[in-house]
This record gives structure tokens, C-alpha cells and sequence, in this order.
């Protein structure tokens, strides 16, 4: 099977175009792909097939074999590829998720190829119950949980993938490897949850650092990028505009008050092409 190896950021995708529909052993061959020693090495297998909804829809498998609703560094690879493949020649498309629906999106092009794209990702939901946690709230900000007998206060966000943002002192040294997994199994979560630690430096500007569901510590998380945005707006600690400084990268991300969608503008790029044995 050909692949092409791409990343988002440092946040890595082993994307598969031609597929009729989601294979049946995808989970297993994600598991397979994306060991760094084994395989291919990628923090996900992504799979571009046909859309009855939109131009194409994306799954992503997580390198555990789990499937994610949404990503979107993955989006951005997506769109990336199908137009740089000539699979459509508009540089406004959409993308169907199994979590977030049918996502619009604008892709920047320089020299015939895509070099920024500019992702609706829709509106956040805040309900506590429907990210989902056990929280019955509306939204959930700032609520205190213990792991392993240390407080940590988190305010929930699903942008079509379940989110606990957590500030910090120091979110760039952090010890995720620590507190990530307790966390994403944590019993508040009933689907687990992706994890983001931040520290606000200015109204414009979020350092962040993330463990992922069903892949672990990652450079790059555009849905956890856009879940801190509407957090910290949540929490009073930026404007609704911001950079969000991920370790592999920075990324725009909006939060419109007129139509309370979130918009994440970032990069995707090819890394190399293979055909798996």
C-alpha cells in the first residue's frame, strides 16, 4: 500500500488516499505503522475516502489502534494532500469527521502548492456532560481534580474530541509523562481525555503542551490548540485571538463572537512517500 508521511507541526501522520471505506484491520495496521522502531513511526494512521457530505471524509486511527473523532493537524495534512494531488483544484473545501461533522476549509497556496490552511472547526461545546466528564455543568471552568494526591484545577472543552485544559506555572517543562496518563484515564473522563497544560504569557500569546488520547505526548494538537484558546477566553486570560505555542510550532486560532465557531490557521508538509511491505 503507498503512503505519504506528513506532519502538522512535528505532529505526524502516516495518510493513505484511495481507500473505498476504512479498512477493516485499520486498528491493527495502526499499530503496526506507527511504532517508531518497527514501522513507519507516526503518531497516527489517517485514511482520506469518499464523502456523501463533503469533499472527502477523514478517520484517523491513534497509534494505540483507537480512533480519534478529530485532528486537526490532521485536517491540515488532509487538505494539503488532496489538493496538492490534484484531487480538487479549489482552494475552498470541506472535510467530513466522524466527530466534528463536515469542516470548511481555506487553503493558502504559494507556488501551486498548499502552505497554510485555515480550518472551521466549528463551535465548541462546553456542556460538561456532552464533552463528555461527569461534571454536570455548563460550562466547566476552572473545576478541581486529584491524581495521585496532587490538585490540579481543569476547564473542559470538546472541539468534536474531549479536552481538560490545565494552567500551569511552567507548561514548557512540565512533566507530562507524569500527570498525562494519570489524567487521561482519570475517572471524570468516561471516554478518557486529551490533556493541555498551559501558561498564558500575554492576551495573545499561550504556551502549551499536550498528552494525547491514544498517543501520548505529541509536538502539536490543533484540536487541544483550539480547546486552550476557548479556555483561556473561558477563563479571562486572552483576548479571542491568540497564538498557542505548541512545542513543535505556533498556531492562530480565533474564536469568532459572531458566530462562535473556532478557526485554527497552521501548516502541514510532507515528509516522505513509501509503499508499506
Amino acid at each position: 500500500m503507498e503512503f505519504t508521511k506528513m506532519h502538522g507541526l512535528g505532529n505526524d501522520f502516516i495518510v493513505v488516499f484511495g481507500e473505498k471505506q476504512l479498512p477493516a484491520d485499520a486498528a491493527e495496521l495502526a499499530v503496526k505503522w506507527c511504532n517508531r522502531f518497527f514501522g513507519i513511526g507516526a503518531d497516527g494512521l489517517v485514511y482520506i475516502l469518499p464523502s456523501e457530505k463533503a469533499d472527502f471524509q477523514m478517520r484517523i486511527m491513534n497509534s494505540d489502534g483507537s480512533e480519534a473523532e478529530q485532528c486537526g493537524n490532521a485536517i491540515r495534512c488532509v487538505s494539503k494532500y488532496v489538493y496538492d494531488h490534484g484531487h480538487v483544484d479549489r482552494e475552498q473545501i470541506t472535510i467530513e469527521t466522524i466527530g466534528a461533522g463536515v469542516q470548511p476549509v481555506t487553503l493558502n497556496i504559494r507556488d501551486g502548492k498548499v502552505e497554510t490552511v485555515r480550518v472551521d472547526m466549528g463551535e465548541p461545546i462546553l456542556d460538561g456532560l456532552q464533552v463528555p466528564t461527569t461534571v454536570d455543568a455548563n460550562p466547566v471552568v476552572n473545576h478541581n481534580i486529584e491524581a495521585n494526591g496532587h490538585a490540579f484545577k481543569f476547564t473542559a472543552v470538546s472541539m468534536g474530541n474531549p479536552h481538560a485544559v490545565i494552567y500551569v506555572d511552567d507548561a514548557v517543562n512540565f512533566d507530562l509523562t507524569t500527570w498525562g496518563p494519570l489524567l487521561e484515564v482519570h475517572p471524570m473522563f468516561p471516554k478518557k481525555i486529551n490533556v493541555e497544560f498551559a501558561t498564558v504569557r500575554d492576551r495573545g500569546y499561550v504556551d502549551m503542551r499536550v498528552w494525547e488520547r491514544g498517543a501520548g505526548p505529541t509536538l502539536a494538537c490543533g484540536t487541544g490548540a483550539c480547546a486552550t484558546l476557548v479556555s483561556s477566553v473561558l477563563n479571562g486570560h486572552t483576548d479571542r485571538t491568540a497564538v498557542i505555542s505548541l512545542k513543535g510550532g505556533d498556531l492562530n486560532i480565533e474564536w469568532n463572537e459572531a458566530d462562535n465557531h473556532v478557526y485554527m490557521t497552521g501548516p502541514a508538509e510532507v515528509v516522505f512517500k513509501g509503499v508499506t511491505s
